[in-house]
């Protein structure tokens, strides 16, 4: 068979190789031409201060369109926003089935409603170890510990090779709120020498050496922290972590304190985590209408906002601004969580105003009140004992964390190691080799409710008038080259002092190139348009020490 025809397994990952968040991975199957692909995980980013007005930032799935007819499915590990946000937004287009863990369905339907998302996808239930097929692949989702439930690792078996795509785990023998991480079927997986494997592995932890501490050590923290505050306890977590918001109930009922939740996301996710029973045999967590008639000393409150979102329930909180939760001195407040990269300024500043209230603020600083949901080098080098890869890729991770995942599988003696980035195509049997920029990728913006490319975002020109302003300048002129009617100007973000009015420097410039030009000149609606920018320019420049964004409009009757 000649070697473009043969049978052949390709990875290529579209997003979260080469940074954090957005995942999306695509296999494929067969000879060159013709490969069958299925895609795992589709997920976002958040757009940050660099990006004015970006909500959501998602991979752009063009290769996958160019592909259309040859995708099979899209496969989602678990329902964190980075590995699942994007589903409602690229998939209905391709009207292909979803599958998915019934919490992850769950969750793709409440997002669907509280969005008011009018498109859908059809999910089908997937369950850990029970193996199902899409097309040339077998797939078996084996369940991981993470900090949310129903996360899973995929066994994609082929004809020429099999691949565990770990998504996001860690090895936690006591997790709440889900079953501990599948080691005997990992260790089973390992033992079939007879069809060689691929690991696609998490490196987000990559670069910490040991094992990451276990979600019950957080309860056990927890508890002490909530039995020994003299007054009201908060708490502010992610609102997906319902192990985390277990244990706090938990401690919360064993002090003798009734819990109280604000914040429409873990308001959204108790009730399902309730529906799939998840919640059994703990007492019932209240509204916040219930807050005021609860005592101090018997109040745990559970808040959305641990990331510092300016609307969540702990910002508006510390602001003094929720209409009926607030906290006084002496209160204790919990930040059971870290901040994103990116979210450090907005964390810290409500810490800031909550400490300046007299309110006595934890983190992870002060305690093990916060465990990663990832794995460290402990956990990376048992995995690979358990599996034996013979081809690792290092995913989900910056270059640093990829690096580091590397260079540890190759101190393991892992025979193929393919550092890979966005858009390369990992060729893993036969023969491992990484193809680098076979396949387009990039990113769409969600802005507002437009879905679009960054050059169609307009965010370039936003960066410039948040940095230089905005002045306008409106004339009108007739034919003889007379000014009609007195210029109007419309000054926006430029600095105004006693000493000196921008409008009146900018009347000045615009004046100036009036009396200066011959009226047959200044009936050139292009070259007095010319002029009338570079003066105003150049004027507000020599005033300001920068260039403003200038608009002029010459009309003409």
């Amino acid at each position: 068979m000649a070697k473009n025809q043969r049978d052949e397994l390709v990875f290529v990952p579209l997003g979260g190789v080469g940074e954090i968040g957005m995942n999306m991975g695509a296999y494929g199957f067969g000879p060159e031409r013709s490969r069958k692909w299925i895609v795992v995980d589709c997920g976002v980013t958040f757009g940050g201060p660099s990006l004015p007005g970006i909500e959501l930032i998602m991979p752009n799935p063009e290769f996958l369109e160019e592909n259309a007819d040859d995708v099979l499915a899209l496969i989602l590990t678990h329902s964190h926003e980075d590995h699942y946000g994007a589903v409602l937004d690229l998939w209905p287009g391709f009207e292909l089935p979803v599958y998915a863990t019934p919490f992850t369905a769950a969750m793709l339907a409440a997002k669907r409603a509280g969005d008011g998302i009018v498109d859908n996808v059809d999910v089908t239930i997937m369950q850990p170890g029970k193996a199902f097929e899409v097309g040339p692949f077998t797939v078996e989702p084996i369940n991981v510990a993470h900090s949310i439930p129903e996360s899973n690792a995929l066994l994609i078996t082929t004809p020429v090779g099999r691949v565990l795509h770990t998504g996001d785990w860690k090895l936690d023998p006591t997790p709440v709120a889900n079953a501990p991480t599948d080691i005997a079927r990992l260790q089973r997986i390992g033992e079939d020498t007879s069809v060689p494997l691929a690991l696609i592995c998490d490196s987000t932890n990559a670069v910490k050496d040991g094992e990451s501490p276990s979600e019950a050590d957080v309860a056990v923290t927890l508890e002490k922290l909530i039995a020994e505050a003299p007054h009201r306890v908060a708490v502010t977590t992610f609102a997906s972590n319902v192990g985390r918001v277990i244990s706090i109930v938990r401690a919360a009922e064993k002090a003798g304190r009734q819990v109280v939740m604000s914040g429409r996301s873990l308001h959204r996710i108790m009730g399902i985590a309730k529906e799939l029973g998840m919640l059994e045999g703990l007492p019932p967590l209240l509204d916040q209408d219930a807050y005021k008639s609860i005592p101090r000393d018997k109040c745990v409150l559970i808040c959305t906002g641990s990331q510092g979102e300016a609307r969540a329930a702990i910002a508006r909180i510390a602001r003094g601004e929720h209409p009926v939760i607030e906290l006084n001195a002496g209160d204790r407040m919990i930040f059971s969580s870290w901040a994103i990269p990116g979210n450090e300024r907005e964390v810290i500043d409500i810490q800031n105003r909550l400490i300046d209230k007299g309110i006595e603020i934890i983190t992870r600083d002060d305690g093990l009140v916060h465990v990663t949901g990832h794995p460290r080098r402990g956990e990376l080098r048992k995995l690979y004992e358990w599996v034996k890869p013979q081809v690792l890729v290092p995913v989900h991770g910056e270059a640093t964390h990829l690096q580091a995942h590397a260079r540890l599988g190759r101190e393991a003696g892992i025979p193929n190691v393919c550092e890979a980035r966005n858009g390369d195509m990992v060729r893993l049997f036969p023969e491992a080799m990484t193809f680098p920029a076979e396949v387009r990728v990039g990113e769409l913006y969600l802005d507002g409710l437009v879905l679009c490319t960054p050059e169609e975002s307009g965010v370039k020109d936003r960066r410039r008038l948040s940095f230089g302003g905005h002045v306008v300048v409106s004339l009108c002129v007739n034919s003889n080259g007379q000014v009609v009617s007195k210029p109007q100007y419309v000054i926006e973000g430029l600095p105004e002092t006693e000493d000196e009015s921008v409008t009146e420097l900018v009347g000045d410039a615009v004046n100036g190139v009036l009396k200066s030009m011959p009226p047959k000149r200044r009936a050139d609606p292009e070259a007095l348009n010319s002029a009338i920018f570079k003066a105003v320019r150049n004027e507000v420049n020599a005033y300001w020490g920068r260039k403003p964004n200038v608009s002029v409009f010459v009309h003409r009757t």
